[in-house]
């Protein structure tokens, strides 16, 4: 009988220092640091290939990388343009299949239809995954696909295979092809997790394989254990469908914004473009909680419910009354976070709104008016009020993990 796979996973090699190699061809085949500040207290964000190849990688500071490759070159991430290439991979991989997930800026799954799911069927398809990108995207630009049984096994495959590989795991190579891999390797293992399995005893990959469901339940102290143990073994599992409860931004303060009043500013600026995003995903809000980190007084947050809204000027006039509740001296950091949301179309206006039931108010179409206008005309052609003293490109719009910006984010 034909081995079987059902997930392909592909995932970027080095993503953004490799955008950096297709927008600056000369760069191609040097080692490359990707930082967010050239200084010597950086740390990389992400590495070349080529940096990698000399010890370099996550986290290692800008002077220890000078060190280990003299030769390296820094670059800033450029976010709006990663977010660009993330979308044209999107579309590249997709003239070969659908893709079904994105994971992040750099990590996709996609399900193989039947007649991609024999083996020999789904690495054919990997392979024209791998070629659809170097052709409609940049050759700098290489991709790790694994296929598996399902997802968590995809993506081990696709591990397995880095840098541009292609690699499998079917239901009649476990346990045998995983056996090998240290525990921290699997995903879903934390640093806590793989602390709780060493106290069970649980060291290497054979005796995690060979617990059962229940245990790894109860080892996990809750069902995400069993359904990880489940996907290890080879099995299919079909996770609940969620729904978003909070979004937010948050910001470290340059030097410059680094008063009370200029910390004021960009959280406000924050909060313009989370209610921004809360227009284009079609949600209302009904909390808000804005928070500040200062040298002297550590971390403050004051919020509370608000009446269900998208509306920057609603939004805004509530941000003045909880900023006032914070004692700022010598500010660091600003964040705000609006919760308790809700589709537009599933709320039930009260007796107090001003609104159609699932129907924008005047003020939040006027608001959507804005949007329209700084997406057409230019970033801030219309805006909220005063700028920070200095005005951080892309505020609000940077890419975070398992969060990629819409491209019209980057001119809001």
């Amino acid at each position: 009988m034909p081995q079987r796979v059902s997930t392909l996973f592909f995932d970027m090699d080095s993503y953004f220092a490799a955008v950096c190699q297709a927008e600056e061809p000369a760069l191609i085949g040097r080692p490359v640091g990707v930082v967010t500040t050239d200084a010597p207290g950086a740390a990389m964000i992400a590495a070349s290939r080529e940096a990698k190849a000399c010890g370099v990688k996550f986290g290692t500071k800008v002077a220890e990388a000078r060190r280990l490759c003299p030769g390296i070159v820094f670059r800033p991430a450029q976010h709006d343009v990663c977010v660009e290439y993330h979308h044209r991979i999107r579309d590249a991989v997709e003239t070969v299949l659908p893709i079904h997930t994105a994971h992040s800026v750099d990590e996709f799954s996609c399900l193989l239809d039947r007649s991609q799911q024999d083996l020999a069927e789904a690495l054919k398809t990997g392979a024209a995954v791998k070629r659809a990108v170097a052709e409609q995207v940049h050759p700098s630009l290489t991709v790790s696909v694994g296929v598996a049984p399902n997802k968590l096994l995809a993506k081990v495959a696709a591990e397995m295979a880095k840098p541009d590989g292609l690699d499998w795991i079917t239901a009649e190579t476990l346990p045998e092809k995983i056996l090998r891999l240290p525990l921290r390797e699997f995903p879903g293992i934390s640093r806590g997790i793989l602390a709780r399995l060493e106290r069970a005893g649980i060291r290497d990959t054979q005796s995690l394989y060979a617990l059962t469901p229940k245990a790894a339940r109860h080892l996990w102290g809750n069902v995400e254990g069993a359904r990880f143990l489940t996907q290890l073994q080879g099995g299919t599992v079909v996770y609940p469908p969620t729904r978003r409860s909070s979004l937010g931004h948050g910001q470290r303060l340059v030097m410059q914004n680094r008063t009370p009043q200029a910390a004021r500013l960009v959280a406000r600026r924050l909060l313009i473009k989370t209610a921004s995003r809360l227009r284009r995903e079609g949600l209302l809000a009904r909390s808000l909680h804005v928070s500040a980190s200062c040298d002297r007084h550590g971390r403050q947050s004051v919020g509370d419910t608000i009446m269900a809204t998208q509306d920057t000027f609603t939004l805004l006039k509530t941000f003045e009354r909880y900023w006032r509740g914070l004692t700022l001296a010598d500010p660091r950091s600003v964040s705000v976070m609006v919760g308790g949301l809700i589709p537009m179309a599933s709320h039930i206006a009260d007796l107090f709104e001003t609104r159609e039931a699932g129907q924008q108010s005047t003020r939040e179409r006027l608001c959507s008016m804005i949007d329209g206008l700084n997406a057409r005309f230019g970033q801030d052609t219309v805006r909220f009020g005063e700028l920070p003293p200095h005005k951080v490109p892309f505020t609000g719009a940077k890419i975070a993990f398992q969060r990629v910006p819409e491209r019209s984010e980057f001119h809001e």
